[in-house]
């Protein structure tokens, strides 16, 4: 999609304005091949038709990248993050995806912020649905390791690339 069409298609879909403008001349190609934000990544994908399941399967590795930030001991992230990956092989239910996240956001909110703001963000699309409460409250229970803007911006970086390992541009396919 040539930029012309991609900004007007953006128009109708939306589009923050600082995404938009962080678009500027590129096309749709370009602008999936250099995204740094797997938010806006994710927003992408979705509004071009992608499954929800690939959403489920990168706010688990992207949660994963932060595990290691996690209080040693505190196995729920792990556990949110596990109950997810069950969910995808068809062995959880969608209430043990529930009880995994609500046993997991009592440890994102009892602990120190241990990890991976960006594992939050690559998240957030998957949420909206009950399979992956799981995944989202493990990515947010691992949410801010290091506010540190340099590890931050390391953490988004590898999100984006898991983004562009599950869901190749060929997959896209904006109406």
């Amino acid at each position: 999609m040539k930029n012309t069409a991609f900004k007007k298609w953006l128009k109708e879909k939306n589009a923050c304005e600082s995404g938009f403008k962080w678009v500027g001349k590129r096309d749709l190609r370009k602008t999936w091949d250099e995204l740094d934000n797997p938010a806006w990544l994710g927003w992408l994908a979705r509004r071009c038709g992608v499954e929800k399941k690939p959403f489920v399967s990168i706010a688990c590795e992207c949660a994963r990248l932060a595990l290691p930030f996690v209080k040693k001991g505190d196995n729920r992230p792990l556990k949110a993050i596990e109950t997810a990956e069950k969910w995808i092989r068809g062995e959880a239910t969608d209430v043990e995806c529930r009880t995994a996240a609500d046993y997991d956001y009592a440890a994102y909110a009892s602990s120190a912020y241990a990890a991976a703001y960006a594992a939050a963000y690559a998240a957030y699309d998957a949420y909206a649905d009950a399979y992956a409460y799981a995944a989202y409250a493990a990515a947010h229970a691992t949410h801010a390791a290091a506010y540190d803007a340099a590890k931050r911006t390391e953490f988004m970086k590898k999100c984006c690339d898991i983004y562009r390992k599950h869901i190749r541009f060929e997959d896209l396919k904006p109406q």
